[in-house]
């Protein structure tokens, strides 16, 4: 997966590990206060929460980049999808 990204967002490996990273946080605390219930994730929330990382040097079109790649790659593997 890290390889698709890279190829379609030309960021560097580790630019792309540190979103992820900070994605991942953000969607594990999401499921903490859903107390069972199902999760909606706000893409822009999301952006704006990895953008806010004191870590985190990347622009806003970098972090969406990243983030689109990454949910291209889950589709066409058929692991995940948007809901209307």
């Amino acid at each position: 997966m890290m390889q698709y990204i890279a190829d379609k967002t030309k960021a560097s490996q580790a630019n792309i590990a540190l979103v992820l990273k900070h994605e991942q946080a953000y969607i594990n605390k999401a499921h903490e206060n859903s107390k069972g219930n199902d999760v909606d994730i706000d893409g822009d929330d999301l952006v704006d929460y990895i953008l806010s990382r004191k870590d985190v040097k990347l622009d806003e079109l970098t972090v969406e980049s990243i983030l689109d790649a990454e949910m291209d790659y889950l589709m066409d593997k058929g692991h995940a999808g948007y809901v209307d």
